[in-house]
């Protein structure tokens, strides 16, 4: 699971302006696209992942939540048999209470270890959904600026970087080759903030678990439940 998100950040991480310029000076898409296989390639791998770390963390939720009854039982009964005086029972219940709460720990400290991975992994498919949707409108654009440089003729160096194409004094491939920029910085920018919704959205539901899982035990303290 780490190798995964490791190659996904490192295509999150990829410098598109970059493939850009690479794609320019060899006057040649391939970078693009080897790049849109890559991230497709590893959206699924992940995909995958999150459907069976996800799947993991509603058995373990499920699991702590019926060791945590249980113990929640026990302890009422531990009560009654004391005051019904019988000691042996209590002892006995006593011991079977703190094996069902260590149980219940483990699988509580489990689901919070994969509901952090879990997390993890939907924040990183949708900042690699949204820079393969970026790239993927971008590709369209730098096929016709590829296209514009070729019926212009323009010379090798002039095609080494955007930045050169910005400077070169041809004002059509200047604006196509500042609006791909302009696009790019947009696109990130938008990524950063859905991710930062998506985090805290991810707090808001392990509050509201948590506070539903409080209100359930003292809704049987009660007897309400």
């Amino acid at each position: 699971m780490a190798s995964l998100l490791e190659k996904v950040q490192t295509l999150i991480a990829a410098n598109l302006h970059a493939l850009v310029d690479e794609a320019l000076k060899k006057n040649s898409l391939a970078v693009i696209d080897q790049y849109i296989r890559q991230v497709e390639d590893n959206l699924e791998d992940l995909e995958d992942a999150a459907a069976t770390i996800g799947g993991e963390v509603k058995t373990l939720k499920r699991k702590y939540d019926e060791f945590a009854a249980k113990a929640a039982e026990l302890d009422r009964n531990i009560d009654l048999m004391l005051k019904e005086g019988k000691e042996e029972l209590a002892v006995a219940a006593q011991s079977k209470l703190n094996s069902t709460t260590r149980l219940a720990e483990t699988y509580k400290a489990q689901f919070e270890r994969q509901q952090s991975e879990y997390s993890k992994l939907l924040e990183a498919k949708l900042k690699l959904e949204a820079k393969l949707t970026t790239v993927k409108q971008e590709r369209e654009e730098m096929q016709a600026l590829l296209d514009l440089a070729k019926s212009k003729e323009l010379t090798a160096k002039t095609m080494q970087s955007l930045d050169n194409l910005l400077g070169s004094g041809d004002q059509d491939v200047a604006r196509m080759a500042e609006s791909i920029r302009a696009r790019l910085d947009k696109a990130q920018a938008r990524s950063e903030m859905q991710a930062q919704r998506l985090d805290v959205q991810m707090d808001e539901l392990l509050e509201r678990n948590t506070l539903e899982t409080q209100l359930a035990e003292r809704k049987k303290k009660l007897g309400l439940a």
